[in-house]
């Protein structure tokens, strides 16, 4: 295997989202645009909340992408306007496409915000190539017992496989266009190697722990950004204590971006004509 080099180590930006929940965004930033094709990388806390204090996105429209909600601790509440109501608990992925236009809301469980707890997980967000961008909406719920897990033979190394494949393991979820989405624990010591394919553009966020790639160290909260120079990856935990890292690689769609929002299309006709449709009424409502 032939390691792809690190080409940026890029620190995420502490901010605000929806209602006001905390979340850690490598990109887009001002450091970072998208990495196509994928357009946005949201860490969402973690962070621990009592009675009452959890916080969500209420009612928004989007259209043009898909959404990829995966909750590590809590529970949220998902709505839309399609009539559809399901809950993310720990461990479980909701992949969602847009498509032609939903509203939805996202917001905290009943038991959180009875008890309090924690609250971690991360929202990503697709772009579709413009042949996709008006199909129907589509939802992919992934609980966490269904999603397939690689373990290595020394058994320090953890990887659920939530897209693509890894050492020989098929994720669950059907993808646009090709996508690798991986959450990798290793134990102290342990050594990951993964293949990328050479028309993939990669990253691999360090969600906690110390890790080497190739010479460069990364901690909690940096995103690796690989050049386009290898078929592989090596991940190195460097620390005392089990390093998580999420691990991101897709197939650029290379084509123009119109983006406003919670939309995203292709020409600025196409976004005006997404807020006219979503002002008239055409996304529905949430009963």
């Amino acid at each position: 295997m032939n390691h792809r080099s690190v080409a940026r180590l890029v620190q995420a930006e502490a901010t605000t989202e929806g209602a006001g929940f905390q979340i850690n965004r490598p990109f887009p930033t001002r450091a970072l645009g998208e990495i196509d094709p994928f357009l946005l990388f949201d860490e969402m806390g973690p962070m621990d909340v009592g009675p009452g204090e959890a916080k969500g996105a209420p009612d928004h429209p989007h259209r043009g992408f898909e959404t990829i909600s995966y909750v590590l601790s809590g529970e949220m509440v998902h709505t839309d306007s399609h009539g559809n109501v399901g809950v993310i608990g720990g461990g479980d992925v909701q992949w969602m496409t847009a498509g032609a236009g939903v509203i939805h809301s996202e917001m905290p469980g009943e038991a959180i915000m009875r008890q309090g707890g924690r609250m971690h997980g991360f929202q990503i967000w697709v772009n579709l190539p413009a042949s996709d961008k008006m199909t129907a909406q589509r939802y992919q719920d992934i609980a966490a017992a269904d999603i397939p897990t690689f373990a290595s033979s020394d058994g320090k190394t953890r990887v659920r496989v939530i897209a693509g494949s890894t050492n020989g393991v098929r994720g669950a979820v059907e993808t646009h266009t090709p996508i690798h989405y991986l959450h990798a624990t290793l134990a102290p010591g342990a050594v990951w190697t993964h293949d990328v394919p050479a028309a993939m553009n990669a990253m691999a966020y360090v969600i906690d722990g110390a890790v080497r790639i190739e010479r460069t160290e990364g901690r909690r909260g940096q995103l690796f950004v690989f050049g386009r120079d290898g078929d592989g990856i090596e991940v190195h935990n460097t620390g005392t204590t089990d390093a998580e890292i999420l691990f991101l690689a897709g197939e650029p769609i290379g084509e123009p971006i119109a983006r406003y929002g919670p939309f995203v299309m292709n020409t600025r006709e196409e976004l005006v004509q997404a807020f006219e449709d979503y002002n008239a009424g055409r996304f529905g409502v949430i009963a």
